[in-house]
This record gives C-alpha cells, structure tokens and sequence, in this order.
C-alpha cells in the first residue's frame, strides 16, 4: 500500500489530489455509461445474500487510498441498508442508507449505537456517483476514503471487512426510525483491499490429480478428523504443482472446515491403505511420518497459483508416492447420513519451474499448555520461529515468502505474523485485525525475504467473553489454533516451525495460584495440564498472571524436519526472544492534509437514471 510523502506542499497534494480524482471519476462513468464494459471496470465482486439478490461490486485506488463500489440490487422497494462493524454485528456500524419517504428517495452516510439505533451522520464521507435503473436490477455507485478519521467510521484495512446488508420494505420518514436488529441483517465476509493481479496462465502441459474422501459417511459427531490414504502410481518423475483447489461434495460446503494434503517421508517404503478417523487407535503408525504438506486449504479460501519460477515438487527421487489426505468436518448439528467425498484437485505440469517451493506451519504447537482462559476479551498468544532456528534450517541465501494463510478457529479474532531482526519488527507478512474463521483465505500478496538469522513471530487474539476456557489443542472446533501456513521458495527441510511455553514453568503457575487460592499444595499423583486449567477457579488475577507467563516464561521450539524429527540442536527451555522496536502506524490522507471530503449532515436526494 502506498502513501502520499509529507514533504509536498499542501498545495501540489490538493492539487494531485483533486486531478487524479477527477480522472478517475471520468474514468469509471465512461465504462460504467458504456454497457458493454460493465465487467472490466470493477474487478472484485461478490453475491452478499443467499438468493443472489444484493452483487456488491467494487475497485481499489490505492494512490487516492479510495474504494469505488457498486451495489445492484434486483428487487428494490423501499430501500436498503449496507454497513461494516468489527465482527458483523448489527451494533456501532457504519452505514450507508437508500430509502424512500413515500415520495422521494434519498441517500445517507449514517451509523449504528450501541442499541442499534441509527443516526444520520453528521460527516457525509460515502459519496454517491450516480444510480440507475436497469432490466436486472437498481445500480448504486459511491466511493469513500480507507480513512476518514470520523470515529463513527470503519477503518478500511488490508484483512477481513464484515458486511451487513438489509432491505427496506416500507417506506421510512427518518433514518432514526431505524433500528437495525429489528431488521435482523445478513453478513457477509470479503477481502476488500486487494490489487488486481489477473489469473495467471495455466501451462499448455497441465495435468489434473484428485485426492478425494472415497465417498465416506460423515460421522454424526461435531468434530472429525478424516485420514485418507492415497497412492501415486509407481515411478512417477518430478512434475512441479502450479495451482490447487479444493473440490467440496454439494451439499457439505458448510460442514468441510479445512483439508491438507501430505506428502510421506521418502525413506517409507509401504504405507498402510486406511480410511478412518485420524485420531482412532487403529490408525496405522506409520501415518504419523506424512507431514510434508503439499497443499492447505481452509473455508473461504480460494483457487491458489504459484508464482510462474516456482512449483511445488510431485513425484521424482528423493520423494514419496503416499500422500494422506486430511479433512476436518465441523457437524454441530450432528447430521447422520451425509455422504462425502471431498478433497483437493492439484494442477501439475512436467515441465519444472526454476524452484521447488515449499509450504511451512508457523505459530503454536498444537498443546493443551497453551491456553486461554474464560470470560477474556483480548488475550493474546505469541508463538515464534525462533532466529535460532532459522539459522540452523535455512540456506544463507534465505527464502521467498509469496503466499500466506492464517488459520485459528472460533475464538480467534486478530491474527499477524511479524518479521524480526535483532529485537526490530521488520515487515508484516499478513495481518488481519477482523479475522473470522468462517473467512479463512490465502493472502497471495504476502512477500518477505527470510534470512538464515530472522524471527517470525505469529500472534493470536482471542475472545471467549461467552465460551469456557479454550486451549489450544489444535483438533476440536472449540479448541484453538494460531497457525499460518507460508507459502516459499526455494524449498527446505524445515516442515514446522512453533513454539509453546514451557511446561516445567507452566508447573510453577499451578502450584502459584493454587496456594494464593488456598488449595491443597499437595502433589500426589499429579493431575494432567488440562484436568489442572479446568479444576482452576478463573478470576482477572489468574488470567493476567497466566498471560503474564506466556509473555516471560522460556519457551520449547519445534523446528522440524518434513520427518518430524527435530533439526540438531537444544530446543528445550529456550529464553524468551525480546521485541524492542515495532513497526510504525500507517498515515492516511485525512491524517496528514486538513481538508476533508465530507461535507454536512444532510443526505443526497436520488433521481436514478434509466437504461
């Protein structure tokens, strides 16, 4: 994203401001008068309700720091109500309002209360370009700042934007009639800050390769984890994979939570055919050496390329001809019968690309010792990829981060991985302070060069105000995550790279609180971590001295070979590393210049144009 320099005169930033302004305008009522041309000049769209009623359409100015939306509606009545909030509530939105009186219609920036109660603004920053009848539908087109330093605003960032949207069936004298939780508001979750990057090309040799569930029979349970074995034919030679997708059975498309694709050690000859619950005590052992992940798919996630000099390695010497497909279904209404046969299609071409990538789990290791307790608004989980190991495991040359997927589950609701050198926030490798895990996608605009003696650090903010204690386990829906899976090249023998705290210092805090509490300071036949947070009585005092630990206490690395094995070294009881400098806030336009595009209170009197 770039920004305006301060050394120019507020008279040349009027200036460039007012004239790239105006171009554009031209620019988009030109294409949006010439029909034909309607698909070209908004590159990003999506369908907001169900029915397919309400399109939102919309491009990027990132020099203006502007977004351009269109918004069709098929069936107009009496209006419509289009807003974002934080997490898709209804409450403390910002808002914009099409509505009609009964004679005239009108158009208004307007926000949400704690109550829902709504209020016209007294900053007007949407402003309307036109509107226009068509044979499929009422056209709205307006355009409003990323920042417009009004506090009843909504930030407009790079990450998740939750929009609501509601329709107006009767006609409405004053916006403060409105209360929106009346109108019970759909959601709908997109990525809005994106530059256009066209789909590149597939190569004229592609070939396709399915990994799909054999038609199984998703259990009745709220959680599963299904393991798949998959067999390439023998002898297959090194073809690179240039692009995946996930292949969803209709029909499961809000059961199939995420799926991997592993490629088994090299050195394992035979691998067991199984189809069954990972966690079953039957799986065959040998199902635990088939981590190298060849592609990470997640809900919400779509179609994924790699850059055109690099591929991710199938087949060949050196590799294995098992893969294990691994699929998580959420089921919380328990439904019994659901046949299934999801998976991931992998676009691969005989042609090698100039690098093997790679795909590397940052974060925290799936462990009961990491927790985060009941009734917490924002705690925060750090996991890190410590510099030490990244000077064991990587090439001095380092690596190219080019893609990047965070990943937590229901409590999660900001999530970023930072690059550090020598105490110093470097450069943010993806971030997303609105993150929903019912909005999981690949960022393809990540890019960071990684260095043998750089620290990654992957932070996760969680909210359980309405849910008991959470750890982060890593297998049920209301267990936790904090991972993010990078997308590099070239390709090393570091699969993971996670940390949790140290369980000998986790120890300490249970026999701490449980003195100050008053308890039984007796340790005969010790109890397990997770019996021992869910015996805890939680107050404010036990959860600011357990976050607290997670942010002073050594910590046991994780850096892994695609075997699993551990890289040489001590990774026990490792200090903890220190940040010192962190990267500065952005500046917007409205931060830095004295004007302001919003003008008065009152709302825009609408007189649509027809075709």
């Amino acid at each position: 994203m770039r920004f305006l320099s301060r050394s120019l005169s507020l008279q040349d930033m009027t200036l460039m401001y007012l004239t790239t302004l105006a171009t554009l305008v031209v620019i988009l009522m030109a294409s949006y008068q010439a029909g034909s041309a309607a698909d070209s000049r908004f590159p990003y769209r999506i369908l907001l309700d169900p029915r397919g009623d309400l399109m939102l359409s919309w491009n990027v100015s990132y020099p203006q720091q502007e977004l351009y939306l269109e918004l069709r509606v098929s069936h107009l009545r009496y209006g419509v109500v289009l807003g974002m909030s934080d997490r898709g509530e209804v409450f403390n939105a910002d808002l914009i309002i099409l509505w009609n009186d009964g004679q005239k219609s009108y158009f208004g920036d307007a926000w949400s209360d704690s109550n829902g109660h709504v209020t016209l603004d007294s900053q007007q920053d949407y402003q309307l370009i036109e509107t226009r009848h068509t044979t499929d539908g009422f056209y709205l087109l307006f355009k409003r700042p990323f920042s417009t330093c009004d506090s009843r605003d909504y930030l407009i960032e790079e990450g998740t934007v939750h929009f609501i949207y509601a329709m107006l069936e009767e006609p409405l004298r004053s916006v403060q009639q409105l209360n929106l939780s009346l109108l019970h508001p759909g959601v709908q979750r997109v990525l809005l800050l994106r530059p256009e990057s066209p789909t590149p090309p597939l190569p004229h040799d592609v070939r396709t390769l399915e990994v799909l569930a054999p038609g199984i029979t998703i259990p009745d349970q709220e959680t599963t984890y299904w393991c798949y074995m998959y067999q390439l034919p023998p002898d297959i030679p090194k073809n690179h994979i240039v692009m995946y997708e996930a292949v969803i059975t209709p029909g499961n498309e809000a059961i199939v939570h995420h799926m991997e694709v592993f490629e088994c050690a090299p050195q394992m000859e035979n691998i067991p055919q199984y189809s069954g619950s990972c966690e079953s005590k039957m799986k065959p052992k040998k199902l635990n050496y088939c981590r190298h992940v060849l592609a990470a798919w997640a809900l919400g996630a779509e179609a994924f390329y790699y850059p055109p000099d690099a591929g991710l390695a199938l087949g060949g010497p050196g590799s294995s001809r098992f893969l294990r497909l691994e699929v998580h279904y959420h089921n919380p209404l328990l439904i019994s019968g659901r046949r299934d046969s999801s998976g991931i299609r992998l676009f691969y071409t005989p042609t090698l690309r100039k690098y093997d990538a790679g795909i590397m789990e940052l974060g925290l290791v799936y462990t009961p010792v990491m927790a985060i307790p009941p009734a917490e608004k924002d705690f925060l989980l750090t996991g890190y990829c410590t510099s030490k190991c990244t000077q064991t495991a990587l090439p001095p040359g380092g690596i190219n981060i080019f893609a990047s997927q965070l990943h937590t589950h229901l409590a999660g609701h900001k999530v970023r991985t930072v690059l550090v050198r020598g105490g110093r926030e470097m450069e943010i490798v993806q971030e997303d302070k609105h993150y929903s895990a019912h909005y999981q996608v690949h960022t393809q605009e990540s890019s960071a060069r990684i260095k043998h003696q750089y620290l990654l650090l992957t932070q996760c903010v969680y909210n359980t105000e309405d849910r008991n204690l959470a750890t982060v386990g890593g297998f049920g829906i209301m267990e936790e995550m904090c991972v993010n899976y990078v997308h590099y090249y070239p390709r090393t023998q570091l699969e993971l790279c996670k940390s949790h705290v140290d369980p000998g210092y986790l120890q300490k805090y249970f026999t701490f609180i449980n003195r100050f509490q008053g308890g039984d300071s007796c340790n005969c036949g010790q109890p397990s971590v997770t019996e021992q947070f869910m015996s805890m009585a939680w107050d404010s005092f036990s959860s600011q001295v357990l976050s607290s630990l997670y942010s002073t206490a050594p910590i046991s690395m994780h850096c892994n070979q695609s075997t699993a094995e551990l890289f040489p070294g001590d990774w026990e009881k490792q200090e903890l590393p220190q940040i010192t400098t962190f990267l500065p806030k952005h500046q917007y336009l409205c931060e830095s210049c004295p004007w302001t595009d919003g003008h008065s209170g009152s709302p825009t009197v609408v007189q649509p144009h027809g075709d």
